[in-house]
This record gives structure tokens, C-alpha cells and sequence, in this order.
């Protein structure tokens, strides 16, 4: 008899975040040091982009001085975009970082579970991890664009400066790996469809009550939550737009119709 061949061994590969499609964006960053500094954490993790939103103060030289010569070619690179929505436009998924919670808050996500959440969203989609200023940090309506919120564990005194909570995300999304099996995923939809969408479905939805008008946005963000697990492709934009057209027009029939009704009543009283 002969002899059984060897086993095979299995090779399993760490899967990683692909950095070149992640991003780092500051909206409105008060002082240029915090800029360098972030500046000099994308650098040491390896992050692709540095996006700054709205600056109040963009003072090179300080913001050079902070990075180091080593990081000089990050913020010679950065991008600086005067809204938020324009800085967002061309990614397909968004974190946003924050320590405050409330009933109107999502419950923030751990930065080791995130960074590997993000290993397969990265490998065919651009992230932005989004911060906001030093003194408030995102705004209710900055994080209506957030797809998730991320918030850094800390003891007692939950604030950190805007520099060491870009290091902390970075460096756990430079860390993260995985061995298991990732689910496909695929490329999704970019904010500037989103946001087109949402604009759509608010006014849509406005139009046949099922929103109220007086304060549209306090109603959507529900329905902004519910879409955002679903992690929607460009199609699936294109789907729900299209529901909303076939709406509108159902609405401007019914409108037209009546109007008519109407006439053909005022001229039989005449």
C-alpha cells in the first residue's frame, strides 16, 4: 500500500483596511496646530488623505511646524473645502467621531470593532472618518451625514484634543486585521447621491404627510438611521428616486384632477 500524502496546510492571509481609501476630514479646525498634528498622525499610520473643512485659522507655517518636515508632503497635499457637504460629496461611507450621547444621538461604536468593520468597506469604497471642532465637536446635523459614530473610550473626563482622537482612530485602523472570512461588499453609493435622494424623498414625503413640513429634518433622521443600515448602491438610489417620481406624479394627477373637478362645478353653479 502507498503511503497517504501529507496534509495541506492551510494559509490563511490578514486581511487589512485599505488606507488609500480612507481619509481623514476636520471640519472647521479651529487652530492650525491641530491641523499639523493630524497631519503628522496620517503620516505615521499611513492614512490616504487629510481633508480640512472650513478652517478658522490655516496658518501654514504653525500648521507646518506641528507636522514636521516628515509629514510636509500631507498638508502640502490636503485638500480644504469650505462646506462640509462638498468635502463629503465624494465618499461612499462616512464615521463620524463623538463623546456626547443622547436620545437623539446613535450609540457610538468601538474603535477596535470599527476599524475592522471598515477592513471590507475600505477595499472598493472611500471612507471618511470624520471629526469635528475642538470646542463642540459634530453638530446634530453634521452627523446626519454619518453612516455610523464611533466614540473613544475614556475614565471620567470624556473630552479629548482634536489631534490625539485622529491618532487613536488611526492607529486602530492601521492596526486591524482579520483572518476570518469577509462578506462582500459592495461599492456603494456616494453622499452627493445620497444627499440628492434624501432631498427628494423629504420633499416627497412632505408632500403626502408622512413627514411633517414645519420640521422636515427632525422626521428624517429616522428614516436617514433605517437607510443607512441598508448601505445602499447607486442603483438602489436610482430605484428609490424613482418611487419618489412615480409619487410626484400620482400627487400632481390627484392635484390636476380635483382642480378640474372643481371648474366643472364652479361653471354648472354659473
Amino acid at each position: 500500500m502507498g503511503s497517504e500524502p501529507p496534509p495541506r496546510h492551510s494559509i490563511t492571509v490578514m486581511m487589512k483596511a485599505n488606507l488609500e481609501n480612507i481619509a481623514i476630514v476636520l471640519n472647521e479646525p479651529h487652530y492650525p496646530e491641530n491641523i499639523g498634528a493630524a497631519a503628522r498622525a496620517v503620516k505615521n499610520m499611513g492614512i490616504g488623505r487629510l481633508v480640512v473643512v472650513n478652517p478658522v485659522d490655516c496658518d501654514l507655517t504653525r500648521v507646518l511646524k506641528m507636522a514636521t518636515h516628515t509629514a510636509e508632503d500631507v498638508v502640502l497635499n490636503m485638500e480644504v473645502h469650505a462646506s462640509l457637504p462638498h468635502a463629503l460629496a465624494p465618499f461612499q461611507y462616512i464615521v463620524g467621531t463623538t463623546a456626547r450621547t443622547g436620545w437623539s444621538r446613535r450609540t457610538g461604536r468601538d474603535p477596535r470593532k470599527l476599524a475592522v468593520e471598515l477592513i471590507p468597506v475600505s477595499q472598493k469604497n472611500r471612507v471618511a472618518v470624520l471629526f469635528g471642532t475642538e470646542s463642540r465637536g459634530l453638530s446634530n446635523d453634521d452627523l446626519k451625514y454619518c453612516d455610523v459614530t464611533v466614540t473613544i473610550p475614556t475614565a471620567a473626563f470624556s473630552s479629548l484634543n482634536l489631534a490625539q482622537a485622529v491618532m487613536v482612530l488611526s492607529y486602530e485602523i492601521f492596526m486591524a486585521g482579520t483572518e476570518e472570512p469577509q462578506t462582500f461588499m459592495p461599492r456603494l453609493a456616494q453622499r452627493h447621491e445620497l444627499e440628492a435622494m434624501y432631498e427628494h424623498l423629504t420633499k416627497t414625503l412632505a408632500r403626502i404627510n408622512f413627514i411633517n413640513p414645519e420640521n422636515p429634518d427632525y422626521w428624517m433622521m429616522g428614516v436617514r438611521r433605517f437607510f443607512s443600515r441598508m448601505r445602499l448602491r447607486a442603483r438602489d438610489v436610482r430605484i428609490i428616486r424613482g418611487i419618489c417620481r412615480q409619487m410626484d406624479w400620482y400627487c400632481d394627477e390627484k392635484s390636476r384632477h380635483a382642480a378640474a373637478c372643481a371648474s366643472g362645478v364652479k361653471k354648472s353653479t354659473l
